[in-house]
Formats: C-alpha cells, sequence, structure tokens
C-alpha cells in the first residue's frame, strides 16, 4: 500500500472503471480466489487441512454430505491451483496424503480473519436480513 492510501482498505485504494468490463473482472485475481473459495467445500477442505495432513477416507468422513466425486474434484481443484499437496506413499495399497502447501498456508492467515469477521457481525447481519425480509 502507498503511502497516499495510509488507513484506506486496500479494496478501495483504486477506483474502478465504470462500467467495470467484463474481462478485467473475470480476469481479477481477488474474485478468482473468492470464486475458489465460495464453492461449497474448499474451505472447509482448507480448514481441515490447515490442522494437519488427512488421508482421503479421513477427509471423506470428517465432512458429512460430501460425495467421493466432490471430494475428489475439489482436492484435485486446490492441488491444481497450488493450495494442496497430494502425496502418494508406497504401500499396497497405495495410501495418498493430503496436506496444506506452504502457499495454502499463507491463506489461512487472512481465512482467520474473514471467519472472525463473520461470527463477530453474524448478530447484525441476522438482523438485517430479518428486517429486509419483514420490509419486503
Amino acid at each position: 500500500m502507498s503511502g497516499t492510501h495510509t488507513g484506506v482498505p486496500s479494496v478501495l485504494a483504486h477506483t474502478l472503471p465504470r462500467p467495470v468490463p467484463i474481462d478485467e473482472f473475470e480476469g481479477c485475481p481477488v474474485g478468482d480466489v473468492f470464486r475458489r473459495l465460495g464453492d461449497r467445500w474448499s474451505m472447509l477442505l482448507l480448514i481441515l487441512l490447515g490442522g494437519r495432513p488427512h488421508r482421503y477416507n479421513e477427509l471423506h468422513r470428517a465432512i458429512e454430505g460430501i460425495s467421493q466425486r466432490m471430494l475428489t474434484r475439489t482436492l484435485r481443484t486446490l492441488e491444481t491451483d497450488g493450495l494442496v499437496r497430494r502425496e502418494v506413499y508406497p504401500t499396497v495399497p497405495p495410501s495418498v496424503e493430503y496436506s496444506l502447501t506452504p502457499l495454502g498456508r499463507t491463506l489461512l492467515e487472512p481465512l482467520s480473519a474473514l471467519a472472525d469477521w463473520a461470527v463477530r457481525h453474524e448478530a447484525d447481519i441476522h438482523e438485517a436480513r430479518s428486517h429486509h425480509t419483514d420490509a419486503g
């Protein structure tokens, strides 16, 4: 952050063009990360793996309602993004363990800040939704 934007949240430090070009919006790295973390399972998997490495079946048992197909797909996507590491051990049958990469670990702090904000403002959000529903 530059000295001229001291105290200004980084999301407000840039002036967006009006209208925002769709290719700029779709190519935005922030939006890309939010789309990834905003899916149903990615954030939960990152949090579980942030605690310790897990084998595939441990993860499957740890998340009620996730199908094997969706677990595999989400893990592969997180691996492709460089956030999760998949390690195959030469046992019979082969065992596979998933862990966060160093890049994935750097995501835990901002995720924690967002989680803390959500918990801190949960009642405010529910109240606002209630007023909005009542008025509509």
